[in-house]
């Protein structure tokens, strides 16, 4: 199977009036409100097509494999859809990556937007079919739970195609970040739950960070369990070559708590490193555009973005 890591990133078109979003569950099962999710969608303007597998269980997967992967493929090639949203993470996006349809993909650029498990997804599309990916909030839990600004809108602005070259992604004033290492870099963002970019690894889905901007974060997971998942990217070699390191939320661990490991793990390599960026599984939840070109200044505490994030 061919990469194209190193290729032009392929973007997706950005939303049109009255888009409509492609509801999806390639990962855990999730009861969802059908009304309650159409109406959200409608009053902002916009419709969804609620895909079979949603409301589909099998034990903690949404539906049989089959099923799953036949609802994403079906979202991509659906030429009404304008985007595709993850209804939840949890477990199973794994065992979709060997059958995943990568020309498919590539013919039907689309923005695929969740977090946590569909980071498998995110880092194969963008691998093999070198699709720019949005690291942002799923129906469930971010949206129809009514997170915090800028949840929502972080993730329509950039859908929007409201942000795009020289602009900053900003973050919410009242959640303060931290310089661990400081510096100013550029690169492409990449990367996503830090559980799956270790699982993936020497998978198809296998994370492609030189030269990038690595974003890392994760949920219910202890200090000595990120500390295993770091050493483990550094032994298999992924934090060679890297620019800079953007760090997320790490839900039950505090900053000031990661701070040494931070410094024991990226220090040495002399990259700028933020910590406390509120993406993840946290209250907000702010979008990040994985495979897009940005800049890191750990010092001025910004992201801004070197392209487009959409085409013409």
């Amino acid at each position: 199977m061919n990469c194209v890591e190193d290729h032009e990133t392929l973007l997706p078109k950005a939303l049109p009036a009255n888009a409509c979003f492609a509801i999806v569950a390639p990962a855990g099962s999730a009861r969802l409100d059908a009304q309650k999710a159409s109406q959200w969608f409608a009053d902002r303007g916009y419709r969804c097509c609620i895909y079979p597998g949603v409301d589909h269980a099998q034990g903690y997967l949404a539906g049989s494999d089959e099923q799953r992967l036949k609802d994403l493929h079906a979202a991509f090639a659906d030429p009404d859809v304008d985007a595709i949203l993850c209804m939840r993470g949890g477990y199973g996006s794994m065992r979709l990556l060997d059958g995943l349809d990568f020309e498919l993909i590539r013919r039907n650029p689309k923005p695929l937007i969740g977090y946590s498990d569909i980071t498998a997804l995110h880092t194969a599309i963008l691998r093999h079919a070198g699709l720019i990916a949005f690291h942002g909030a799923m129906l469930n839990a971010d949206l129809l739970g009514a997170k915090l600004q800028p949840t929502e809108s972080s993730l329509i602005a950039q859908l929007g195609g409201h942000l795009g070259q020289g602009d900053e992604i900003v973050h919410p004033a009242d959640f303060p970040l931290s310089c661990i290492v400081p510096g100013v870099a550029s690169g492409r963002l990449v990367g996503g739950n830090l559980s799956m970019l270790g699982a993936t690894l020497g998978t198809l889905a296998e994370v492609a960070t030189q030269g990038s901007i690595l974003f890392i974060e994760d949920v219910n997971e202890p200090l000595y369990r990120v500390d295993r998942l770091l050493t483990q990217l550094r032994l298999a070699g992924k934090l060679q070559g890297i620019k800079g390191v953007l760090v997320g939320d790490f839900a039950g661990i505090t900053v000031a708590a990661l701070r040494p490991l931070l410094v024991d793990i990226f220090g040495p390599l002399g990259v700028p490193v933020l910590a406390g960026w509120r993406s993840g599984h946290c209250d907000p939840n702010v979008c990040l555009p994985l495979g897009a070109e940005v800049s890191l200044d750990s010092e001025r505490m910004a992201l801004v973005l070197l392209q487009d994030l959409f085409r013409a």
